[in-house]
């Protein structure tokens, strides 16, 4: 049955629980049953560096038992990787394997382009976090992909210049804002770190943290909340840091960033669990410095983080051979050879929680080579991933946000203008697609 965006929502208790999004899309019929006589030969588009060794170790171990071959062909991601995938639905010539970020999903599940694969894959549920296999159920029962990586967020800090200034790594928010603050005294050539505008993802996380519901469904419609108190809450916090000064107000990335980390200028920085590859690049003096800590929390009762980064494995509606596809998301996502080789040739942080203290995450980062227990913290904060709500725009949320933030940032303006401007583009953008929104 084919979709379209007029078709009603369907908002299942999951999704109220959730606070997630939910979508009634109809994915292929079950009549591929992999009863075939013959070998299955299936295609994978994907961007993981290093995915071609992965697959060898399917193709001549499972699926060779399996008669079950895997043909990667790589591809651009992010937005461009979504499209290219849309195009080929519509000619009914989409790969069998997509790789997608989780926030890629529902557009792919409105435009009818993944398949639940519910029954070839449920029982894996256990072998992942709630809060990151909820991103690819959509709230829903059904399941519209495999977790592959994550990134939950954490804080990194340079313990030898904290130690110095006299600064304790900071539990809540406002004990961040006290040692931006207190380092800024001190030292007035000095930053704790910046806030970046080229960044949407990291807002974006930072605001799921917060316990932000960008998406919802409201009886049959979508619901846009880009501008709910707890992304207003974000906003305000770091537009007042910037406007004071407490922090420092350019993007991530560049050379000026890259030499700040390195000399000391910027002495912490937000990020996730693929932090350590980007410091060994950007900040190549300062290796052995560092340590990581769980992200501040709003208050001291919680616990919990934020994404920033991550995708899945989905069989697309156009597969021939569901069941065989679905068998093969399910093992590059929870076998530990698998597992392994995606970290080793990919850098990966894998969804599957049994991966996280194995193999390649035995031992920390070499850049992180002071910190022995790197990745069992890192595995301790990924378990308290908070639930996301994605929708079927987040391009457009995400371009406005680094037009309208960038602009605030650099004038020190009010944030939650900004987001005020990335609210109203979004829905605006929603009802120019034909969707139904509520107000």
């Amino acid at each position: 049955m084919p979709y379209t965006k007029r078709r009603r929502l369907v908002t299942s208790a999951v999704a109220v629980a959730l606070g997630a999004t939910a979508l009634a899309a109809c994915g292929s019929s079950d009549d591929d049953s992999d009863a075939q006589s013959g070998p299955v030969s299936l295609t994978y588009w994907t961007w993981t560096p290093g995915m071609d060794k992965v697959v060898d170790l399917w193709n001549k171990g499972p699926g060779k038992k399996e008669q079950i071959t895997v043909t990667v062909k790589k591809q651009a991601s992010g937005d461009t990787l979504v499209t290219k995938i849309l195009t080929a639905h519509k000619a009914g010539k989409a790969p069998d394997l997509v790789q997608a970020e989780y926030q890629a999903l529902p557009t792919l599940v409105s435009n009818d382009a993944l398949a639940d694969i519910s029954g070839e894959v449920g029982d894996e549920q256990s072998r992942f976090a709630e809060g990151v296999w909820q991103q690819t159920t959509l709230g829903t029962d059904a399941v519209y992909a495999v977790p592959q990586d994550i990134g939950p967020m954490m804080f990194y800090y340079r313990e030898d210049l904290f130690k110095k200034y006299d600064l304790k790594v900071p539990a809540t928010w406002d004990e961040f804002a006290e040692t931006a603050r207190k380092l800024k005294k001190a030292a007035p050539d000095k930053d704790l770190t910046t806030f970046s505008a080229n960044d949407s993802g990291l807002f974006a996380g930072l605001a799921q943290q917060a316990g932000a519901q960008w998406w919802t469904t409201e009886g049959q419609k979508w619901k846009v909340g880009i501008d709910d108190e707890a992304t207003r809450k974000v906003a305000e916090f770091w537009g007042g840091l910037v406007k004071e000064g407490a922090i420092d107000n350019q993007p991530m990335y560049t050379p000026a960033w890259n030499k700040a980390l390195n000399t000391g200028e910027q002495i912490a920085w937000v990020s996730a669990v693929w932090a350590p590859g980007t410091l060994s690049t950007a900040a190549p003096d300062t290796k052995g410095k560092w340590a990581m800590a769980p992200l501040p929390q709003w208050s001291d009762s919680e616990n919990r983080t934020g994404s920033w980064g991550g995708s899945s494995t989905g069989v697309t509606t156009d597969s021939k051979h569901k069941d065989a596809a679905a068998k093969f998301a399910a093992w590059l996502n929870t076998d530990r050879d698998a597992l392994n080789a995606l970290a080793k040739e990919g850098g990966i942080y894998p969804a599957a929680t049994s991966a996280q203290l194995s193999g390649a995450f035995t031992n920390p980062p070499e850049y992180f080579s002071n910190q022995p227990d790197f990745y069992t913290r890192a595995a301790d904060i990924a378990k308290t991933t908070a639930p996301s709500a994605w929708g079927p725009n987040v391009n457009v949320a995400y371009t406005t946000f680094k037009d309208a933030f960038a602009a605030a940032a650099k004038n020190k303006s009010d944030f939650t203008a900004a987001l005020t401007t990335m609210q109203d583009e979004t829905v605006a953008d929603l009802k120019k697609q034909g969707f139904e929104v509520a107000p």
